[in-house]
């Protein structure tokens, strides 16, 4: 069987399925269905600094092929992270990558240092959640402020440091440069797309925040699209994320670029995605006479 271990930023994981942050919490639901060692690692849940209550209900409504979400952030905090959720996720046999939401440089800068001296592997900045009516989203959208956000978390963290883009911006790929310039070691793309849905009956937003993050499926061509781009620009690794349902969208992610993946709202209709996109990602690579997924990365041929 050809092997499907990935490298990104020095940490190994077994397999290149990652949990996307929000989908997964912080693993232990999942864990009742399988082994954790099913994802090669876990992007937990969006920590802050403080505990967040998130904003209120109704915040989740469905689309067609897909899902808008307005949660906000609820989380217990990083302090209780740390203690209560971290060292479980420890001894799950995978990746644990702790993402990291604030209002201000120096919410950031404390969890960064916080974090840096736990047993998480990695640290993922997001900086592009389009759910929250105040901070994040401010430091995702322009050149200069994910590369001065980055340069920022830079100095206070001590593990490899992966940026979450948004695509809700003009220019993604000289943004992704930005944040290579200023220091990250990987980059995670994309976030979720401001979307918006409407009841015709009261005429008001289905979801009380009135906009909230589109996934799933709808978003993966986008997705697709702007991996494709930034591969061609920045040296660091990609991982590739945004509407990934099968493996054969695995696959075509990594072709487009991606060295590893995450997969989010397909867990919530199948949560045995990432078993199946692994089996289906190995018959692929065994079919094809590849001895190993990194064979696949950003092989795409472009016209």
């Amino acid at each position: 069987m050809a092997d499907l271990k990935v490298r990104i930023a020095g940490v190994e994981l077994q397999n290149p399925i990652i949990g996307a942050s929000g989908t997964v919490g912080f693993g232990r639901e999942y864990g009742e269905f399988y082994p954790l060692s099913a994802f090669g690692g876990i992007s937990c849940k969006g920590i802050t600094l403080q505990p967040r209550q998130g904003n209120p209900a109704p915040r989740i409504a469905e689309t067609p092929s897909g899902m808008l979400n307005a949660v906000g952030l609820q989380n217990p905090g990083v302090d209780h992270f740390i203690e209560h959720d971290l060292p479980w996720l420890k001894e799950q046999n995978t990746v644990v990558i702790a993402n990291i939401a604030g209002n201000t440089y120096e919410d950031y800068c404390q969890m960064a240092e916080k974090l840096s001296d736990t047993d998480v592997d990695m640290i993922e900045l997001n900086i592009s959640c389009p759910n929250v009516k105040s901070g994040g989203v401010q430091f995702g959208t322009s050149c200069e402020s994910v590369g001065a956000i980055t340069k920022a978390v830079r100095q206070f963290c001590k593990k490899p440091l992966i940026i979450k883009l948004s695509p809700n911006v003009t220019d993604i790929v000289s943004i992704a440069k930005s944040a290579e310039y200023e220091g990250a070691d990987a980059v995670s793309m994309i976030n979720t797309l401001t979307g918006m849905r409407i009841d015709i009956h009261n005429r008001r937003p289905i979801i009380k925040n009135n906009t909230g993050g589109l996934s799933g499926s709808a978003v993966f061509p986008v997705a697709v699209r702007m991996v494709c781009q930034v591969a061609q620009a920045v040296k660091i690794p990609i991982i590739g994320m945004g509407g990934i349902t099968t493996w054969q969208d695995a696959v075509e992610m990594l072709i487009a670029g991606a060295s590893a993946l995450q997969i989010g709202t397909v867990l919530f209709k199948d949560p045995y995605a990432p078993v199946k996109i692994n089996e289906g990602i190995a018959r692929f690579l065994d079919e094809n006479q590849l001895s190993s997924v990194t064979e696949l990365t950003g092989t795409v041929q472009l016209w």
